[in-house]
């Protein structure tokens, strides 16, 4: 139309309607096909115009075909005059050499449902997110030896962390640190939260010099954990924080319990001192107390200790069926927690045992915990299956630092593929009933699904 308001500008005394002639025929403003007959002079070039012309606009109606309405429509196809659409797609030829047969008589084909990305989808059994993940942290003073001291008047120990604090790499746990506690743990809990995990474990790396036979160390009020505890609570106060309760970390033999001079693993003064540590961890903020040591009774006792502190409202995770597993060693070395001497098959279970994590699984739904753990998880599927089929409690699986190490060394060498591998085996987890998983790839697991669904 602009075109045609300056065919009108740039001859004098033309009007709207010369200017339509000129550059083919119009309906209003609408063009339409030009009619060729006598005198009628087809235009086959654009109308040449002046570069600069002042134009305004003429306000001319537009001729509009009315639409039809739905029953218009339905009269049409019903009289057979359906409009036009795209042709069922042809189907996709064989290749050569393929024999020609019959098909198969099957009324049940699970096939149809797997072939397409949409169908897969929609039928999808287990789901994962980052919601389902809990990031174990290990956590350390990075202070120099003579960086602490003991204050006699609290029969305790006051600790000052050196200004150059640094994270030390794991060397059997590739990407993964032992945090320093001020802002390594801090800047570690901001990735995970970036990516939708909110739920934390840690984990100490207590100095040799703070460890004892008894282990003390566990329920100092302003130890390494309840420090971190709350100082996570003064940054994130939705962070839910779970803890170990075990004294390998804090034991001079490296033992989760008191070690009796014969070797007896001493049970019941344990869980004494369990009680104190969880109340410890309470008190500084945590929300969920991890009972780890495989001690009889410890659950029950637990519950009652915190019960009676007031802290009625922090849960128990009981490590249910923790298993006497060759797969614990990258952990192990993290925190500098071999056994002095020995070995823990008088508390943990062997592995060859089944029905046994029933037993286990009784005792600790009777005696107040709140989620029951397998640990570790991939060699022990069926069991986290077992559980799941004994319990209303919710489940939560431990892949541990073994099952992480290998998935690492398997990809850094190329025989996999690294984020399949990680989301497969976390998705298996889940698949065998565990609500929940303890995984050194939170971070990592979180990142790749969330750009799944961008």
């Amino acid at each position: 139309m602009v075109g045609v308001m300056m065919a009108a500008a740039a001859t004098p005394g033309c009007g709207v309607s010369q200017a339509l002639t000129a550059c083919g025929s119009h309906e209003g403003l609408r063009r339409v096909a030009p009619v060729f007959g006598p005198g009628v002079v087809s235009v086959s070039a654009p109308c040449k115009l002046p570069r600069k012309l002042n134009v305004q606009a003429v306000a001319e109606p537009i001729a509009k075909s009315s639409p039809r309405t739905i029953e218009e429509c339905e009269a049409n196809v019903v009289a057979g005059n359906a409009p036009a659409a795209p042709p069922v797609p042809a189907k996709p030829s064989a290749p050569e050499g393929t024999p020609a047969i019959s098909p198969l008589v099957m009324p049940a084909r699970p096939r149809r449902n797997r072939r397409s990305p949409a169908l897969r989808a929609a039928f999808q059994e287990t789901t994962i997110s980052p919601a389902n993940f809990i990031l174990p942290l290990f956590v350390h003073e990075a202070f120099h030896s003579n960086c602490f001291r003991k204050f006699s008047a609290f029969n305790s120990y006051l600790h000052f962390v050196a200004s150059g604090e640094q994270n030390a790499p794991i060397g059997a746990m590739p990407g993964c640190q032992r945090l320093g506690w001020r802002h390594g743990l801090i800047d570690e809990v901001y990735k995970a939260r970036d990516v939708g995990v909110n739920s934390v474990v840690l984990f100490p790396k207590v100095p040799d010099a703070l460890k004892s036979s008894t282990g003390d160390e566990a329920y100092n009020p302003d130890g390494l954990v309840p420090r971190c505890i709350r100082l996570l609570k003064d940054k994130f106060p939705d962070l839910v924080i779970y803890t170990d309760v075990a004294l390998d970390p804090y034991s001079s033999d490296g033992h989760d319990g008191i070690v009796r001079e014969d070797g007896l693993i001493m049970n019941d003064e344990t869980v004494h001192q369990l009680c104190k540590q969880a109340v410890a961890q309470a008190q500084a903020g945590a929300d969920v107390v991890s009972p780890s040591d495989m001690m009889d009774g410890r659950v029950g006792a637990i519950r009652k200790a915190l019960d009676l502190a007031g802290h009625q409202d922090v849960s128990i995770m009981a490590y249910t069926a923790k298993y006497a597993s060759a797969f614990y060693g990258p952990f192990r070395e993290a925190l500098d927690s071999n056994p002095r001497f020995g070995d823990k098959k008088t508390y943990q279970m062997n592995p060859a045992n089944y029905r046994e994590a029933l037993i286990e699984t009784r005792m600790d739904e009777a005696e107040g915990a709140d989620i029951l753990m397998v640990k570790p998880a991939m060699p022990y599927l069926d069991v986290i299956r077992l559980l799941r089929d004994n319990t209303a409690l919710p489940i939560s699986a431990y892949q541990v630092s073994g099952e992480y190490s290998m998935i690492r060394a398997a990809a850094a060498a190329g025989m996999l593929d690294e984020k399949k591998a990680v989301l497969e085996s976390l998705l298996s987890i889940r698949r065998a009933g565990a609500d929940v998983i303890l995984t050194y790839f939170a971070i990592q697991a979180a990142q790749w699904l969330c750009a799944e669904r961008v």
